[in-house]
């Protein structure tokens, strides 16, 4: 796949380089995953964690997935923060909001993740492969990997409050809101829970697009959200980012439907056709391969209008990753 993309907002700029930019955002998250998933952790957190929680935690998130959501919030940041005209302090204030935004994407990418190992667990969905591996439940059994999650959870949250003072307090208790709100009971759990109780159900197209919504949609649109408050956008660019993260976050659920029964598990890094086996509502059970796929095509034409409609003079990463996630393979 070709990741130069153009930007829709001025098609005779030079070509955005997609890997570029997310080779050195991916480098930074993963450093910082590194250092603070308990070997290192954010100043005034002292976690002592036992090593097998360690061990676990660190597997479940280290070396592995596509950290499409902490690119979401870098590359949101990123659009909001290039149209805040320069003054004095801007340099500072730069600084200060990429370190908001570097924890910020970590924070959920840690949400993820637990949901990961919760979700791969014999009392949901039971499965042993993940990202490549095998799921942390087979790897430490299913007491470790229950706290494991636990604990990533937690440590989303310890991120967002540092003891520092260098995100302002109301800043912090706006991004801990919006992932609250995005992994619980009106968001991914609840999705979760729709998921669970729907095995061997025919949804409706509505029932299966409200399910995914909260389910996968959600926490995509956080990031996308979280990005956004990270730096300092106008009403009209954040209700736009909220559509374009409505439109990405349910195109990506599309896909990964479509993906279950054309990719193979070795590409896709977790086991093949499962959704099938386990009679699970799909947009391809319920629309069809054909129309699944042309559904994705509508909703990144969706997602791409409002980045044009945001006002945002610099959405070529967000561009970018709206095209990567409807033309992926994996």
């Amino acid at each position: 796949m070709d990741t130069r993309v153009m930007s829709v907002a001025a098609a005779d700029a030079p070509a955005f380089d997609l890997a570029a930019w997310s080779a050195a955002h991916l480098d930074r998250v993963e450093r910082a995953l590194e250092r603070w998933v308990t070997a290192d952790a954010p100043a005034g957190v002292d976690h002592g964690a036992p090593a097998e929680l360690v061990q676990a935690m660190r597997y479940a998130v280290l070396d592995g997935g596509k950290r499409l959501r902490p690119l979401l919030v870098m590359a949101a940041w990123e659009a909001v923060s290039e149209s805040t005209p320069a003054g004095p302090g801007q340099a500072a204030m730069t600084a200060g909001q990429l370190e908001t935004a570097l924890r910020a994407a970590c924070a959920v990418e840690l949400i993820h993740a637990y949901s990961l190992v919760h979700d791969d667990m014999p009392c949901m969905d039971n499965d042993v492969l993940r990202r490549g591996k095998p799921t942390v439940h087979v790897q430490f059994g299913e007491a470790s990997a229950l706290l494991a999650g636990d604990a990533l959870q937690a440590l989303a949250f310890e991120l967002l409050t540092p003891d520092d003072a260098q995100i302002p307090a109301c800043r912090q208790a706006h991004l801990c809101r919006l992932l609250a709100r995005a992994a619980g009971s009106g968001g991914m759990a609840g999705g979760q829970a729709i998921d669970l109780a729907s095995v061997g159900v025919a949804l409706t197209e509505s029932q299966l697009h409200d399910m995914h919504r909260l389910k996968t949609g959600e926490l995509l649109q956080a990031s996308v959200m979280m990005g956004a408050a990270c730096g300092d956008a106008s009403k009209q660019a954040l209700a736009a980012l909220h559509r374009f993260g409505a439109a990405v976050g349910l195109a990506f659920q599309v896909v990964d439907d479509i993906l279950d029964v054309t990719a193979d598990s070795a590409t896709l890094g977790k086991t093949a056709g499962k959704d099938a086996d386990q009679h699970k509502p799909t947009y391809v059970s319920v629309l069809g391969l054909e129309r699944s796929g042309a559904y994705a095509q509508e909703l990144l034409g969706q997602a791409l209008q409002a980045l044009e409609q945001s006002g945002l003079p610099n959405t070529q990463a967000l561009q970018g990753l709206a095209n990567m996630v409807v033309n992926r393979i994996s």
